[in-house]
């Protein structure tokens, strides 16, 4: 089979599967081109504009050399010629029903992106490329969306490897983030990584010992990448903007989920702009959101505290439906338009692996690993933030003290005494 040379600024040539290469210029896939991966992130790292596209060409690359590697270590025994170019299309199409405008429409009620990749998959378009290139739709989206069933072992191994601690979307998105943002936290020796996993058929891979050192880079550099970068106040700030935004149109039914699926960057934008001009329809106010957005006009912080998993009433914020009731409670009482005000509270996510050691045959977390359960919690603990921003507009004159006691936290006050509301410290940010 003949393959075309894609030159990625990361891993230099990637060698692509002509009809698989063929798929790049689909309508799904040139979608992907127009989709920043780190979505605002440039309004903080100004060369943060790599795109999905970029993302999914690399993955694919690192998801063939793994495959090789494990193949060199015993991974042929389950793996056929079919299995090894519906692994190649998976890593490349992994994304390719990803939302625009990175996780913004996360936590909204729409289909898992999986879903959606997986029907694309399955279209004609799409699934002829793969057929070409030796590989099975149906078994590529099987490995990508975890929902549809798994008829042999060869596809779970697939979904392993597509899907953990040390998986080829993990190891390109932090070194392609990192190299894009202008800094070294996300970097990972990734030759290393590939030279120290064994293929194992119920877990998919394994290490020894003397790789754990890697893992803690990966989980380290994770952690970086969330504090610096992915979870930056501003990037944050923006994000919910543009949540409150979709949310806004949403909840009044002035769009519909489908409106949403293959949209890109500037086609959100669009959409929401449109949005309630028609003849006869209500408009939305959230709508200015979006446009601030756009506009780079961010909302500024003027509060934030750690998220306590011990207490309900920030626990409810996770929920969107009762943030979105929370912050027109609290703009009631600041005196202020509701959508002149976000509430962010950043998703749970998790530093804990799986990865089996086998040398010490134990799971990671009970290994020789530095990171204890007291230090994984410690990293969640500090990153979570719970942040009240407000538009500029109303930032000179909105009473900010009462957030404070909106959320029962102590603040400064500008004299330099403190009020001390309860236990619990949050941070006026002026």
């Amino acid at each position: 089979m003949e393959f075309r040379a894609v030159r990625d600024p990361l891993w230099k040539h990637i060698y692509i599967p002509e009809p698989l290469a063929d798929a790049l210029s689909t309508p799904d896939f040139v979608r992907l081109n127009r989709i920043h991966q780190l979505g605002p992130t440039d309004l903080v790292y100004p060369g943060a504009v790599h795109t999905r596209a970029g993302h999914s060409i690399g993955v694919y690359g690192i998801a063939r050399r793994l495959l090789a590697a494990l193949e060199e270590r015993g991974a042929t025994a389950w793996i056929s010629e079919q299995g090894r170019y519906s692994w190649y299309a998976a890593a490349l199409f992994h994304d390719i029903g990803h939302f625009p405008y990175t996780h913004s429409l996360k936590e909204l009620p729409l289909e898992e992106h999986e879903r959606l990749s997986a029907r694309i998959i399955c279209g004609d378009t799409v699934a002829g490329c793969i057929a070409k290139a030796g590989g099975d739709p149906e078994q590529v989206a099987a490995i990508i969306d975890t929902s549809l069933p798994a008829a042999d072992r060869e596809t779970l191994f697939f979904r392993r490897l597509l899907s953990g601690v040390m998986d080829p979307d993990k190891l390109d998105y932090l070194n392609r983030d990192a190299y894009y943002c202008g800094v070294p936290y996300g970097i990972q020796d990734t030759d290393f990584v590939l030279d120290k996993l064994y293929p194992d058929l119920k877990q998919g891979i394994t290490i020894n010992s003397d790789a754990i050192l890697s893992v803690e880079n990966l989980l380290f550099s994770k952690y970086l990448m969330y504090r610096s970068v992915y979870w930056h106040r501003q990037v944050r700030v923006a994000t919910a903007m543009m949540k409150k935004a979709v949310y806004g149109a949403l909840s009044r039914k002035l769009i519909v989920p489908e409106q949403l699926y293959r949209q890109d960057d500037a086609g959100l934008f669009q959409l929401l702009f449109a949005t309630g001009q028609e003849s006869g329809r209500m408009t939305f106010p959230e709508k200015c959101c979006a446009r601030n957005v756009a506009e780079r006009n961010l909302y500024q912080v003027v509060f934030e505290c750690p998220f306590d998993n011990t207490r309900q009433d920030h626990r409810l914020l996770e929920d969107i439906t009762k943030r979105f009731q929370t912050e027109h409670i609290l703009a009631d009482i600041l005196h202020i338009p509701p959508e002149f005000l976000v509430i962010d509270i950043p998703e749970r996510i998790s530093f804990e692996s799986s990865l089996w050691i086998s040398d010490e045959n134990k799971p990671f977390s009970s290994s020789s690993t530095v990171f204890s359960e007291n230090t994984v919690a410690s990293f969640t603990g500090s990153l979570r933030k719970i942040r009240c921003a407000v538009s500029p507009v109303v930032s000179s004159y909105c009473e900010i003290k009462k957030i404070a006691e909106f959320f029962n936290m102590r603040y400064t006050v500008p004299n330099g005494g403190d009020h001390e509301n309860s236990e619990y410290h949050g941070t006026i940010c002026c």
